[in-house]
């Protein structure tokens, strides 16, 4: 593709001789709040190159990145940018997200864009070499922890989200049953080499069978986000309820420099259904009024909620929430987008709600347009942090008024764990 565009600009841009600044390759790390990273911190990397000249051929040629992990996100960019002087020239961009292995003061050598080009009517082959970067990585210095600790796991990351998913619910099971807890742990701005290893699900009263840990990064625009999906089968094995405790699993947020804790909840195996025999005796003549009385108040409950007026009331959850909120306090609108169409996914109801409203159906719809290049150069910035409070407000869903949810698409990398 990049080829065709290339070639096609070839064709229609007269050839002029190379003059010095014609040919310019820049690389820029994107620092979160210009702050040094720490090890394993992803850091972008923006490559930009400007060239005035027909283009033939190219190919970027990549230094070793020693003490760097690395990924390439997406296709690299092509397109017309109108210089100072109002000259028209060629413009490339690309993106890599690097991760420091260590703690240090490390370099990262000139990045060579060899392009063939038409100089003067001449085919002539030309390297561009952008600056070396200094790139330091910062020594830990808060309490506890941090990249060479070996206790806790260190997870730097934009947001950690987990869903915990058991199939049957746990409270259901009686002594020797089996029930399935799968966990996922997902981290944007990490690859899923570095997420922790399986937690220790353990208690008294259970047996635990470790399934297998399942590992994948999805390359999105504003950077890889890990996921990791833990698998246990669990036995109860003993009559008793077994309370199992949270497990807190500490993350440092790399947008406000601070450490988090994400937390697998604590569920209660056992306790909600009879799992005694004496529980599943028939009751005895002396328990019929008691018994009598608990079905007058059920009907009652029916009754009421059958008269009751009202509407319900449908808000965004709390933790698609918080996504929007720190991807607006970061002013990406590209993982505002995504947020928002994991929300939308997640709650059908209450987008379809959103879009009933003309001013927010409105600025979504800007949302979209800046997202995806389409801004109009008189339109007003977006005000993200305005937009996520607004979608944060909860909606009422009157009873004769229910939106249809549009049909859903299912996840391009397979079915959503639901909590």
């Amino acid at each position: 593709m990049a080829a065709l565009f290339l070639l096609l600009l070839a064709v229609v841009t007269p050839a002029r001789a190379i003059e010095p600044g014609d040919l310019t390759l820049t690389v820029t790390p994107d620092l979160p709040g210009g702050a040094q990273p720490y090890a394993r911190e992803m850091v972008l990397l923006r490559l930009r190159g400007v060239y005035r000249t027909q283009i033939l051929l190219e190919e970027m040629r990549q230094p070793a990145l020693v003490n760097f992990s690395w990924t390439q996100l997406g296709r690299d960019h092509w397109g017309r940018t109108r210089l100072p002087d109002g000259q028209m020239a060629l413009e490339f961009e690309r993106t890599i997200a690097v991760f420091p292995q260590h703690t240090g003061t490390f370099t990262i050598d000139p990045f060579i864009h060899r392009l063939t080009i038409n100089d003067g009517g001449e085919r002539k082959q030309i390297d561009v070499r952008s600056e070396s970067v200094p790139f330091p990585v910062a020594a830990w210095t808060g309490a506890g922890g941090g990249p060479d600790a070996p206790e806790p796991w260190w997870l730097p990351a934009r947001d950690v989200s987990i869903t915990d998913s058991w199939d049957p619910d746990p409270e259901t099971l009686n002594k020797g049953d089996t029930a399935r807890r799968i966990v996922t742990l997902e981290a944007q701005g990490m690859l899923a080499e570095g997420l922790p290893p399986r937690p220790v699900m353990r208690t008294r009263g259970i047996i635990t069978f470790a399934g297998p840990v399942k590992r994948e990064t999805l390359i999105t625009p504003s950077g890889p986000v890990a996921r990791a999906t833990y698998q246990w089968d669990i036995k109860k094995g003993v009559s008793e309820v077994i309370p199992l405790d949270a497990i807190k699993i500490p993350w440092f947020d790399t947008l406000t420099r601070t450490q988090r804790e994400a937390e697998i909840p604590a569920r209660q195996i056992g306790g909600g259904l009879a799992d005694r025999e004496e529980d599943l005796k028939p009751a005895s003549p002396a328990s019929w009024p008691a018994l009598a009385a608990a079905l007058a108040a059920f009907g009652l409950g029916l009754v009421l909620i059958g008269f009751r007026t009202g509407s319900a009331r449908l808000r965004l959850d709390r933790g698609q929430a918080r996504r929007l909120r720190l991807a607006a306090a970061a002013g990406d609108a590209t993982a505002f987008r995504a947020a928002l169409g994991r929300a939308a996914q997640a709650q059908p109801d209450l987008a379809a709600l959103w879009r009933g409203e003309p001013d927010l159906a409105r600025d979504l719809a800007a949302l979209d347009r800046t997202v995806f290049g389409q801004t109009a150069e008189s339109e007003a910035p977006l005000d993200l942090p305005d937009l996520a409070r607004r979608l944060a407000r909860p909606r009422r869903l009157g009873p004769s008024a229910a939106p249809t949810p549009e049909p859903r698409l299912a996840p391009l990398d397979g079915p959503v764990a639901q909590a």
